[in-house]
């Protein structure tokens, strides 16, 4: 569903108790990330800037940082973004059922994929690419140009992220299904699990240890998965609508909600989790995603549904900017070198940056 277009003038602050909007999609950082793995990105901004056919409409307010940027290509709601490991290429999906290869050097699109459904995640994992759709998961590889279709889903996938060698795949029915490697067959992987429990749809998923899966659902709670046994190990129980970001980040857990709250929680020496803060927003939270600024500050970018991305800094939650969109933003994603992405319902994918030299260190 998408949201009918605003103007910034005439926009009404929408209530905490809007109706769920389920295009939601997050990007699975390693710690392992480095500038050297996204060596040509640095050149990718500037280059686009140049070749801008029209001035940027710089839509932001805050010091530090700059819109750059704007690619316009998707027609409707942008809810997926990766930039594989030593490639040259940024990749989008979308809900107008396409998959879109950007030119780094260029700024120019270089190839659309129609799939015939609505891509509701993509990510990417080594030369793997991995696109949500309904009932099922593309995987295509970069490099060899091979591509398998991942059947055990059940309804739309709308969140996918990869750890311990599995990549897992969250969908509609509130399934969480798990892949492997594979040497049999035709396919390179083969599904190894299926983890129940969830009541409602899987909204979103990130990797916490090496061993340890986080889930966040439509039925309000989070839950916590063993990948050595795909148990779960407990459900935590804090917010009061549908659980709609999570990243894990300097040992805490984050979590954004549509019941306009971040949630910040740690785990005890005993394995209970505690929620050690908790930061109430003006408008339910789409999507949250976590990198520092020039100066090794924390920053926690946050979507919400009144259209705008908020930069806190963290631990404090001070603003320290906030970028504006024409309709609701989906994906928020932290990028390599100071560089973060949002890409809203109309379909355009905004590109921002911290001025200053800028070292990379991002969330998981």
């Amino acid at each position: 569903m998408i949201l009918a277009r605003e103007s910034n003038r005439n926009r009404k602050r929408r209530s905490c108790n809007t109706e769920y909007h389920y295009h939601y999609a997050k990007k699975h950082h390693t710690e392992t990330d480095t500038a050297d793995d996204y060596k040509d990105s640095a050149q990718v901004v500037e280059i686009i800037r140049n070749r801008s056919p029209r001035c940027l409409h710089l839509w932001f307010h805050g010091d530090g940082f700059t819109t750059i940027a704007k690619l316009q290509g998707h027609k409707k709601l942008i809810t997926g973004m990766t930039i594989p490991r030593g490639s040259d290429k940024l990749y989008t999906g979308s809900t107008d059922w396409t998959v879109r290869t950007w030119d780094y050097h260029t700024g120019q699109c270089v190839n659309v994929a129609n799939l015939g459904s609505e891509v509701t995640s993509l990510i990417s994992d080594g030369p793997w690419i991995f696109v949500g759709l309904l009932n099922t998961v593309m995987a295509y590889n970069i490099d060899t140009a091979s591509q398998y279709t991942l059947d055990g889903p059940i309804g739309q996938v709308h969140a996918m992220t990869v750890g311990n060698d599995t990549l897992l795949a969250g969908a509609e029915n509130g399934v969480i299904s798990a892949w492997g490697g594979s040497s049999e067959g035709n396919s390179p992987f083969k599904l190894v699990a299926s983890l129940h429990g969830h009541t409602k749809s899987v909204v979103c998923l990130v990797i916490g240890t090496l061993t340890k899966l986080y889930s966040g659902s439509e039925d309000q709670s989070i839950k916590v998965w063993d990948l050595e046994t795909f148990e779960c190990k407990t459900t935590l129980n804090a917010h009061i609508d549908t659980v709609t970001s999570l990243i894990c980040w300097d040992g805490f857990l984050l979590s954004g909600s549509s019941d306009c709250t971040i949630k910040v929680w740690f785990q005890l020496k005993g394995g209970n989790f505690e929620v050690k803060h908790t930061q109430n927003v003006e408008n339910g939270v789409v999507a949250i995603s976590g990198m520092h600024d020039p100066d090794m500050k924390p920053i926690l970018l946050c979507s919400t549904r009144d259209n705008s991305v908020h930069l806190y800094e963290l631990p404090s939650f001070v603003e320290r900017g906030r970028l504006f969109a024409k309709q609701e933003v989906g994906l928020a994603y932290a990028g390599p070198s100071g560089h973060f992405f949002t890409g809203d319902g109309s379909g355009l994918l905004t590109v921002s940056k911290w001025l200053g030299e800028y070292k990379d260190v991002r969330s998981s």
